[in-house]
């Protein structure tokens, strides 16, 4: 088997490092303008909090079933194939970075994506991703 090459590799490389300046000059302009639209410290803590909560596959699934329609536990669990108990640990993470809310009938509890900006954020990340 000597003298034959091997295919190249299916790993990608990993991504080279980002361009950067060629000389080190400051736009003083151009910083001014944006420095009062960067966030405050405490702000970018709770949105880091917030996205971090986004960050589970599994409570992302949920998001997607109730991006659809509201369910009870029981169907949320049916529909993502989780046990309850997860589906209930998971909601209520959920409900502490108000991303969804519910509403009780009888017996059940019935759980929803917590406002239209919610539905529009997850719609806008998934429509991203299949660009």
């Amino acid at each position: 088997m000597s003298g034959m090459t091997q295919a190249p590799s299916a790993k990608t490389s990993p991504p080279a490092e980002a361009p950067g300046c060629d000389a080190p000059l400051v736009h003083l302009d151009s910083v001014r303008q944006v420095q009062p639209e960067i966030l405050e410290t405490d702000k970018a803590q709770r949105m880091a909090e917030f996205f971090s909560v986004l960050s589970d596959p599994h409570r992302l699934k949920l998001l997607s079933a109730l991006a659809q329609r509201e369910l009870c536990v029981c169907d949320l669990a049916a529909a993502v194939k989780m046990g309850e108990s997860a589906v209930s640990h998971q909601l209520r993470v959920l409900r502490s970075q108000r991303l969804v809310t519910y509403r009780r009938q009888g017996r059940n509890v019935y759980y929803r994506l917590a406002d239209g900006h919610i539905t529009a954020l997850y719609r806008e990340v998934a429509e991203h991703l299949d660009e």
